[in-house]
């Protein structure tokens, strides 16, 4: 494990060494973030976990969210629980919330604490173009279309406040500087 490390350390200054929360991992972590390399410490499942992650001195603590709550436990509240200790004691080990199944997970890991988060592109597909967002979008516009044919002098008296701009409505916030 310390020989792959400092192999994979040396290939880029920005390489973060994955490893497992094993103790073998554990005393690696230790060793190499000593030697003043980045540790990702992965497959972590409990706060206790977390804590010898964070005191072997690690830069990223992956606790594995989705996979708690496959097996019926509550992976945001390992989350939480992570947070609250490495606030307690100021370590600066950053928290990857891992394995985020879908859009819920990554926003409650968001307001969890979690610095960094990764899931599958299924997981994160949602996120860029929700089917709610589209089938307001569509709403939306045959709602425009349905206006502008049957009352186009409403469309164009809406055009008009439209372009009277932000003074038109007292409760605008001025336009931001571009």
């Amino acid at each position: 494990m310390l020989r792959e490390g400092r192999e994979y350390a040396g290939w880029h200054k920005h390489v973060v060494v994955k490893l497992p929360t094993t103790r073998e991992g554990i005393k690696g972590c230790k060793t190499l973030s000593g030697e003043g390399i980045k540790i990702n410490m992965t497959l972590c499942f409990s706060p206790n976990q977390a804590l010898l992650i964070a005191k072997a001195g690690a830069s990223y603590c992956s606790p594995f969210v989705g996979r708690l709550d496959d097996i019926s436990e509550n992976g945001m509240q390992l989350i939480r629980d992570i947070k609250t200790i490495y606030t307690n004691y100021n370590y600066k080990t950053e928290i990857l919330a891992a394995s985020l199944r879908h859009p819920l997970h990554v926003v409650e890991a968001a307001l969890a604490g979690a610095h960094v988060g990764n899931s599958s592109v299924e997981g994160a597909r949602h996120d860029v173009q929700p089917s709610l967002t589209d089938r307001g979008l569509a709403t939306f516009l045959a709602d425009a279309a349905k206006v502008k044919k049957a009352e186009p002098e409403l469309w164009d008296r809406a055009k008009s406040v439209a372009r009277s701009g932000p003074d038109f409505f007292p409760w605008s916030v001025p336009a931001l500087p571009r």
